[in-house]
């Protein structure tokens, strides 16, 4: 699932990037990598910038960035 489809307020592990060198780089900047656990804050419908929260950091992206980034749920412990 990419990350535009995840619910808001929901910790995910990011598990690819589907993207060129630029485009990883660009995620890597931000903290957006393969393994890194992020939450989706809040998002716009259909439109608009998706912001998630990695670490106490919060990063707006846009929504084609955003589709390119694959993310599984995070399991909380019981």
């Amino acid at each position: 699932m990419n990350l535009t489809g995840v619910k808001e307020g929901q910790k995910m592990k990011v598990t690819d990037i589907e993207g060129g060198e630029g485009l990883m780089r660009r995620l890597e900047n931000l903290g957006i990598r393969k393994g890194a656990v992020i939450v989706k804050v809040t998002a716009q419908s259909y439109s608009g910038p998706v912001i998630v929260k990695i670490g106490h950091t919060q990063v707006a992206l846009g929504r084609g960035m955003a589709q390119k980034v694959m993310v599984e749920p995070v399991e909380s412990p019981a």
